[in-house]
């Protein structure tokens, strides 16, 4: 029982200290009005009825002057040994907090403070002007509060930003809502304040304005939701290229907000996106091909069926010259040689007998060749050169492979550079690109018509 009593007398001493200096403060308060109505009677310059509004009146001034000259000048001269003193650490985390002023407004509670501390004692005979300078400083104190919290939750998010574990989490749709938490706490606190009642006894009334607020906050709900699956599933970050066709957005993502998600496209508008469309909708996110080794090249040459046909041997001879492909025609005409002895002479009566090499067949050969050897094509990713079903537009002969560099502009010079290339080399294997006739086309056979 004494070593409880003992454990308990530091908290029990710590109690009577702070109840003897707010005696003391409100004792020194008590005395300072009386005296200050003593004084002021005793020069007999006013009325007995005007003595005590008149003592009220100049500490209200006094007051006031007190709170502006603790705002003004004592205020700067703590900000800047705040600050002077945090230059000196090594660390970021503090810089954020100067830098958003949370210091700024953790100094705006001082004044606020000296009212609140202060008026009860001061103006004990003007009840009236004690409570509305008591309600005043309370509602001053609260919104310096909010402010603090917010100015925190900035600082948080921005220190946060730069770190590895922040550019996978929607830092700003967090931040928005504590800020939104905080609001309301603090709307709360406020209207109780405002009514003098127990802010607990105001939390019955919510269950009815909750429906209100459900209605009100609709998008704010549906977007905190989203925000959570959108950061939790890794499915959108700040710096993707996102492309959602429904709301015409293609570009990098610039911001992910509670209620909705900025975009800026590739011409330079912004698109906003409700968050909550990201998950009820379907988008690309790009960040894979960012992530990865190279940008996919997707496209295809198609060849004017007419112009295939088999390989002979003057075809051979000046194929045989290309670099490539040297190396590919050697081994398949050993192949085709070997098979074709086995079949004896049907081989030779006919063509069509046999195996035999045909130009775009030699030609799909090179362009793999080709892409092999592009310094700027990524050779440990996929490497397609395939033939598609033919469509009536030609035979789609489809390149399938990865560029290097991932950037946009030197992408779209190499994907353009290949094909530059390929399609004016397709004629050297005997083909003609398919292409859909022109205006100019009919103008020629009409042209050919009337001069029979």
């Amino acid at each position: 029982m004494e070593a409880s009593t003992k454990a308990d007398q530091p908290a029990v001493e710590a109690a009577q200290t702070i109840i003897e200096t707010k005696e003391a403060v409100t004792g020194k308060a008590f005395t300072l009005a009386e005296q200050l109505e003593d004084w002021l009677a005793s020069l007999q310059w006013f009325p007995d009825n005007l003595v005590s509004p008149i003592a009220s009146a100049i500490l209200l001034a006094g007051l006031f002057v007190v709170a502006w000259l603790i705002f003004v000048v004592f205020r700067p001269i703590l900000l800047h040994w705040v600050k002077k003193h945090l230059s000196r650490t090594a660390y970021t985390w503090d810089n954020q907090l100067l830098e958003h002023g949370v210091f700024r407004w953790l100094a705006h509670l001082l004044p606020g403070l000296l009212i609140f501390l202060v008026a009860p004692g001061f103006f004990k005979d003007a009840p009236l002007l004690a409570k509305i300078l008591k309600i005043g400083s309370e509602l001053y104190l609260l919104i310096s509060v909010y402010f603090v919290f917010d100015s925190l939750f900035n600082a948080i998010q921005a220190t946060l930003s730069i770190k590895k574990v922040g550019r996978h989490l929607n830092l700003t749709a967090i931040n928005q809502v504590a800020k939104l938490i905080t609001a309301l706490i603090i709307f709360l606190l406020c209207f109780a304040v405002l009514l003098q009642r127990p802010p607990i006894a105001l939390l019955s009334g919510l269950g009815v304005l909750a429906s209100v607020f459900m209605l009100i906050f609709r998008d704010v709900i549906l977007g905190f939701v989203a925000g959570i699956q959108l950061s939790t599933n890794s499915m959108l970050s700040i710096g993707d290229w996102l492309e959602m066709p429904s709301h015409k957005a293609d570009g990098d993502v610039e911001e992910i907000g509670l209620t909705t998600v900025k975009v800026r496209n590739w011409d330079k508008t912004i698109t906003t996106i409700p968050t909550y469309a990201l998950i009820s909708e379907s988008f690309r996110n790009w960040r894979g091909m960012s992530e990865s080794g190279g940008r996919r090249i997707k496209r295809s040459l198609f060849i004017d069926i007419s112009s295939i046909r088999l390989c002979s041997e003057e075809m051979l001879d000046r194929f045989r010259e290309i670099e490539h492909i040297a190396t590919y025609l050697k081994k398949k005409e050993a192949e085709v040689e070997t098979y074709n002895e086995a079949m004896g002479e049907k081989a030779d009566k006919n063509r069509v007998n046999g195996r035999r090499l045909t130009n775009v067949g030699t030609f799909r050969a090179y362009i793999e060749a080709y892409l092999r050897h592009h310094p700027d094509i990524n050779q440990e990713m996929t490497l397609l050169v395939r033939q598609l079903a033919h469509d009536g537009r030609g035979l789609p002969i489809e390149i399938y492979c990865f560029s290097a560099n991932k950037n946009w502009a030197p992408y779209e010079s190499i994907q353009a550079d290949i094909f530059d290339h390929l399609l004016a080399v397709a004629r050297e294997f005997d083909l003609e690109l398919f292409q859909e006739p022109s205006g100019n086309d009919f103008s020629k056979i009409t042209g050919k018509r009337d001069a029979s």
